[in-house]
């Protein structure tokens, strides 16, 4: 929602002659790189849609959306198309979390952290961490590289906050096994071939292998009978505390990424 009402609203980086008014030709608001068929409503819910799994489709064109708008298309892969999901990826991402969640809850309320009636203990939660750091420090590391070196710098057709959304977002979308990029990144260079092939193999791969370590781990556990101190996992509560969970996880680890990208670029915009 909050991605379509910025497309309708327009381009304010436009020129004032621009008419980005709705009339009987133009559905009006941001219509550069825009489906004319659905305009630029209706192509922001398909980008929002298909991001947060492993589709990466798109009918237009991410780089031209407003900074709210490319902001909204980052969401869902920054915080690992979990929903609606990717293939495969989608569920065993959640379930992680979900493990992240029960530990910090327990902590919160001094309980023995339990799921499916298997107790959360440090061997655990050490997979875990590896897991939720794997992607983001791989995709930080690589487009931090990219920003300060020539070969980095050059591919990218945009100068400044919006350079830095085109590179990171590459990197992400390799990462996250999603395959859509903001076009302004010229990426057919023996450096992002090379760097954007490892992403690719260590976000495909590492995340499976941990997520594995994790099934492992917890299977060969004793289940334990449900008490009075066992979290409840199935309410509305935990559900409410998982969305905090992941929307912090994903806010602290690319929040200075996103206030020097897209946020910043509306900012100064």
């Amino acid at each position: 929602m909050i991605a379509m009402q910025a497309e309708l609203h327009g381009n304010s980086r436009l020129p004032a002659g621009v008419s980005q008014a709705a009339s009987a030709a133009s559905p009006g608001g941001n219509m550069e790189g825009k489906e004319v068929r659905f305009g630029p409503s209706g192509s922001a819910l398909m980008t929002v849609g298909t991001m947060g799994t492993t589709a990466g489709a798109t009918d237009s064109a991410l780089d031209s959306y407003t900074p709210v708008g490319g902001t909204a298309a980052f969401a869902g892969i920054l915080l690992g198309e979990i929903s609606p999901g990717g293939d495969g990826g989608g569920l065993y991402g959640i379930l992680v979390l979900a493990l992240l969640s029960v530990f910090i809850a327990g902590l919160m309320v001094v309980r023995t952290p339990e799921f499916l009636g298997k107790k959360i203990r440090s061997s655990q939660m050490k997979l875990v961490v590896a897991y939720v750091l794997t992607i983001p420090v791989t995709v930080l590391v690589f487009g931090s590289i990219s920003l300060v070196i020539s070969p980095g710098t050059s591919p990218a057709l945009n100068p400044g906050m919006h350079g830095l959304s085109e590179i990171t977002y590459a990197y992400a979308s390799v990462a996250q096994n999603n395959g859509s990029a903001f076009a302004g990144l010229a990426a057919n260079t023996p450096w992002y071939d090379v760097t954007l092939g490892i992403t690719m193999l260590i976000g495909r791969f590492v995340p499976i292998v941990l997520a594995l370590a994790i099934a492992g781990s917890l299977g060969g556990a004793r289940v334990h009978a449900r008490t009075r101190a066992t979290l409840d996992t199935a309410g509305l509560t935990f559900a409410g505390f998982l969305t905090g969970v992941i929307v912090i996880v994903g806010g602290l680890i690319y929040f200075p990424m996103l206030i020097l990208g897209p946020v910043g670029e509306r900012i100064v915009g």
